[in-house]
């Protein structure tokens, strides 16, 4: 059975806010400027950490930004250089990001599912730049504005 007390549900329905808050944001720049592509699938569950666990190593910023840019670059060399199948590209693709991330010190597990958003959508590498790049950019000052000002929270750690 799960106790909700009243200090989880507040850190839930604040986590969800600002979720939400920052996914609007970038929702509103996609659809409702001619600025281009903000939102990528994988950025959703990246407001888990951001907002939910901010003091987790796989929510500061560089694991957040490189994570997501590692992860959407493997995916776009694999759909257009490596002549597998779908089912195959996909699948190495996500192991490759996966080791690379690891290996670079910069996991962000959202991002394991960059590859998969990439290959699926046959994109090109402008998606790096847009939607990665600038999503990335904007979640994050996001992320800091809202967890070190408003919340008051240790976040970048240090």
């Amino acid at each position: 059975m799960i106790k909700i007390t009243k200090p989880l549900l507040q850190k839930a329905l604040i986590a969800g806010f600002f979720s939400a808050f920052t996914i609007g944001i970038l929702t509103v720049l996609t659809y409702k400027s001619t600025l281009g592509y903000f939102l990528a699938g994988s950025f959703g569950s990246s407001m888990v950490l951001l907002f939910g666990f901010p003091e987790s190593p796989f929510a500061q910023p560089k694991n957040v930004f490189f994570g997501h840019l590692l992860t959407a670059f493997v995916g776009v060399v694999f759909v257009n250089y490596i002549p597998l199948p779908i089912y195959m590209n996909i699948a190495l693709a996500v192991g490759a990001g996966i080791s690379l991330m690891i290996l670079l010190n910069v996991v962000h597990p959202p991002a394991g599912g960059n590859p998969i958003i990439v290959i699926i959508g046959s994109v090109s590498y402008e998606y790096l730049i847009s939607p990665i790049i600038f999503g990335c950019i904007i979640i994050l000052l996001l992320a800091i504005l809202i967890n070190k000002f408003i919340l008051k929270k240790n976040y970048p750690l240090k």
